[in-house]
């Protein structure tokens, strides 16, 4: 039986953990500007429609009560790393999917925890009594139906769907609940007349991969109650990523690369911090009616050089017929190798121009801010006038 737990409206919780002037409010953690998006949203707030990711001007049209709160990362990473402490106490086969939310197996903690129920709600009280916050949490034969049970009865929820309940369950289970159905698949999947996960057993799986590709012999499996999908700790990141709302929407490409030099350095710092090069560079544009474009590309040897990642994401741009504004831009990586793997090096490689030598001043610039502060030394091109 696999366990996932997951934290009731987090960031927002902690806001009103440290402030009990907050509690019963409509809290809104995020961005409070006319262009900024919600990052979390109270319970309070979710009565009204509000949820992540809802745009700020439309989050206070439709919650006019809303308090903004700006995001404290610090303090949320310093919570999260107390409440997986928590869950290794229970088994050490705990897999962080993110800052709120991890699996757990625990098959091998019965004999020392009980019956997987048992360890659930054993969870949730010590969570609750150590840090005062409440999660909710799914217990279920496979990760995938345990994801799904913990959102079934939220906030402080707990849902157990049992081996001989597996089938019964699926049966009834709403398509749009089933995780990656998103939006437009789900459109797809209500024409084909299916509702329900159990409707895609009517389907040959012939049509369903012709329709939807390999998610159709997913859901196929799925529809089974098949999931193979192990607990892995200290699953490695699969992608990383920077990206900014503009104050305005833009065309200008100078103004656009400005912002991807400074995402460029952001996601390598972070690729350093994770110990991996990435082959992959990908450029996120969101256009000002808010339609969302992506371009990738893969590199020979992977880096972790800011000015890589920048060249790259600056060529993709350049190649990209910009035709509206643009609200939100950002560059991310993937394709993860790690930075231990030697790479073959170019016969012909320039001196200070090569991708080892500008790792090392990210790596210097890095050393001297840690040291003395994030505006002690940048480029020229990112001063902020």
């Amino acid at each position: 039986m696999i366990l996932h737990i997951d934290m009731d409206a987090f960031y927002a919780s902690v806001e009103q953990l440290d402030n009990p002037w907050l509690r019963g409010k409509c809290v809104l953690v995020g961005g409070s500007s006319t262009r900024g998006v919600v990052m979390a949203a109270s319970y309070e707030a979710r009565r009204f429609g509000v949820h992540s990711a809802t745009p700020a001007f439309k989050a206070r049209q439709m919650c006019p009560q809303g308090i903004f709160i700006a995001p404290r990362m610090k303090r949320y990473k310093e919570i999260s790393k107390k409440i997986m402490a928590i869950l290794r106490e229970f088994t050490p086969e705990v897999e962080v999917v993110s800052i709120d939310e991890a699996y757990l197996d625990i098959a091998g903690s019965k004999r020392l925890h009980g019956d997987p129920e048992k360890v659930a709600r054993a969870i949730k009280k010590e969570i609750k009594d150590t840090l005062q916050l409440t999660c909710s949490v799914g217990v279920a034969p496979g990760k995938f139906l345990a994801k799904v049970a913990s959102d079934l009865d939220k906030p402080d929820g707990l849902t157990v769907i049992r081996p001989d309940g597996v089938h019964r369950f699926i049966a009834t289970l709403p398509i749009e609940k089933v995780p990656g159905v998103g939006k437009k698949t789900f459109r797809q999947l209500e024409s084909m007349g299916i509702n329900t996960l159990g409707d895609i057993k009517k389907f040959p799986e012939k049509l369903l991969l012709d329709r939807l590709g390999k998610f159709g012999n997913r859901l196929l499996e799925l529809s089974s109650g098949m999931d193979y999908s192990a607990v892995t700790p200290d699953a490695p990141h699969k992608s990383v990523s920077s990206e900014r709302t503009l104050a305005e929407d833009t065309r200008d490409k100078e103004l656009l690369n400005t912002y991807m030099l400074k995402q460029a350095e952001e996601v390598a710092r972070q690729l350093r911090k994770a110990n991996v090069k990435a082959k992959t560079v990908t450029l996120k544009l969101k256009h000002a009616d808010f339609k969302q474009v992506t371009r990738s590309k893969t590199i020979a040897d992977p880096t972790q050089s800011s000015k890589t990642i920048y060249r790259c994401a600056a060529q993709l741009l350049e190649e990209y017929r910009l035709i509206q504004k643009v609200r939100l831009v950002g560059v991310g990586t993937s394709g993860f190798k790690s930075s231990g793997i030697p790479v073959q090096l170019d016969l012909f490689d320039r001196r200070g121009e090569s991708d080892s030598s500008w790792t090392k001043v990210d790596q210097t610039l890095e050393t001297i801010t840690n040291k003395f502060g994030k505006d002690a030394i940048k480029r020229a091109t990112l001063r902020d006038d």
